[in-house]
Order: structure tokens, then C-alpha cells, then sequence
């Protein structure tokens, strides 16, 4: 997450941004996309993150995380408070949750 002098979320790295502007020189696909370059020039976590990522509330339900990772098709969502950075969640995190209450299958 990046977020503001005042705790305010404004955006997010991921992973397949790292692993793009990592592997660019090797993956001649990458070399070529204009996000890339974009990216590839950025000199500030702003320069690169995307900005309004999809966030939730603290009060939602583990459904709802999950339903909205599968959606947007994201591994950690981001839990925003007020505006501000709460947490983050994951889908591990909900798997070992619905785990602990369900019980061995």
C-alpha cells in the first residue's frame, strides 16, 4: 500500500508490478508495453502504483473480501477505515479463517 503523510490509502504496488518492472529486460514482451515505459521512468511509489485500489470496510464479511478478490481478481485487498489504512487482507488469510471454523474437511 502507499499511503499519505496522514494515513490516507492512496494507492497500491502489487506484485505483478514489481515482477514487470523486474523481469522486463528479460521478457522482451515487456520491453514493448506502454505501462512499462510509464512505470520503467517512475521515480516515486506514485509514479508507479495504481491508484484507487479496491478497498472494504472493516465491518465486512469474510464473503465479501472474498467475493470481491475473486471479482477483481486480487490476492490482497486492502481495509480502509475513515479513509485510512486499517489493514490488509488476503485470501489466505480467509481460507485459514473458514478453515479454523469449519474444521478439517
Amino acid at each position: 500500500p502507499v499511503v499519505s503523510d496522514r494515513g490516507e490509502l492512496v494507492g497500491v504496488i502489487d506484485q505483478d508490478i514489481i515482477l514487470e518492472i523486474l523481469m522486463s529486460d528479460r521478457i522482451p514482451r515487456l520491453k514493448y508495453t506502454h505501462l512499462m515505459a510509464v512505470r520503467t521512468l517512475g521515480k516515486t511509489a506514485r509514479d508507479v502504483m495504481i491508484p484507487h485500489p479496491v478497498t472494504i470496510s472493516p465491518d465486512a464479511s469474510l464473503f465479501d473480501a472474498a467475493d470481491l478478490m475473486l471479482k477483481h481478481h486480487l490476492n490482497r485487498i486492502c481495509v480502509v477505515e475513515d479513509g485510512k489504512l486499517a489493514g490488509i487482507i488476503s485470501k489466505l488469510d480467509i481460507i485459514n479463517e473458514v478453515y479454523e471454523r469449519r474444521g478439517p474437511v
